[in-house]
């Protein structure tokens, strides 16, 4: 990259700043950072950062009430950074809009891979790319077709539909509701059974080992994530 890529670090903690900032400038980020809802707000909106790593606990509120009110008018990418065990409050932070979380304690090395995946998820909702890559998967949004390692995969409509959505958002976890909705529609967001048997159908297709696959993985209580590579 040749100019810095700006981070806002929502966190109040003084460990973790001091943590963060040596590891995120080594890794040509530009960290700035809020300790408060308040001031994560303010900040988001006047800077314009172009990803904000997010902590849940803050000391004027939830940090779920920062992705809620940045959803009104921004598209930044954010990273929640949890210390919450609670599968619901990992739920609740991607259906209001998160990119991903992390939890906490958390390796350096799995923070700047998800940072990475976030940023290229945006770039890609922009730029609406027509072949979406992932490893020696490919999904041919124009031609409704997917290969893998060149041979082409035979999907119903419904499994190439679901493939395409997850490959998307590939390295992104997405939530049982968030698929369901955008696949089967939102009278359909409950219906987890339903996309586990066509998650099964999916991986029978392309996964070189359906009981231990290596490209739709599960999180578990939460959704699928697509793995990168």
């Amino acid at each position: 990259m040749s100019a810095k890529t700006r981070v806002l670090v929502v966190d109040d903690e003084a460990a973790i700043l001091r943590f963060l900032k040596p590891a995120l400038e080594a890794n040509n980020y530009e960290m700035a950072s809020a300790g408060t809802v308040a001031e994560a707000i303010k900040r988001i909106a006047a800077d314009t950062p172009d990803i904000v790593l997010l902590d849940l606990g803050l000391p004027d509120g939830d940090g779920k009430d920062v992705i809620r009110r940045a959803r009104e008018w921004s598209d930044v990418p954010v990273v929640v950074l949890s210390a919450r065990e609670r599968e619901a409050e990992k739920i609740e932070s991607l259906d209001l809009g998160a990119d991903d979380y992390v939890n906490k304690p958390f390796n350096i090395g799995e923070l700047m891979a998800r940072m990475r995946a976030a940023l290229r998820h945006r770039l890609q909702r922009k730029a609406e790319i027509p072949v979406l890559r992932v490893g020696d998967l490919e999904v041919d949004a124009v031609r409704r077709r997917a290969t893998r390692a060149g041979a082409e995969l035979k999907l119903t409509p419904k499994e190439f539909e679901l493939l395409s959505f997850l490959a998307r958002h590939a390295g992104r976890v997405i939530t049982h509701k968030q698929i369901l909705a955008a696949v089967w529609g939102p009278a359909h967001t409950e219906d987890t059974q339903y996309l586990r048997v066509y998650i099964g159908q999916l991986r029978q297709k392309i996964e070189e080992k359906p009981d231990d696959p290596r490209i739709v993985l599960t999180e578990p209580g939460i959704g699928y994530r697509i793995a990168e590579s």
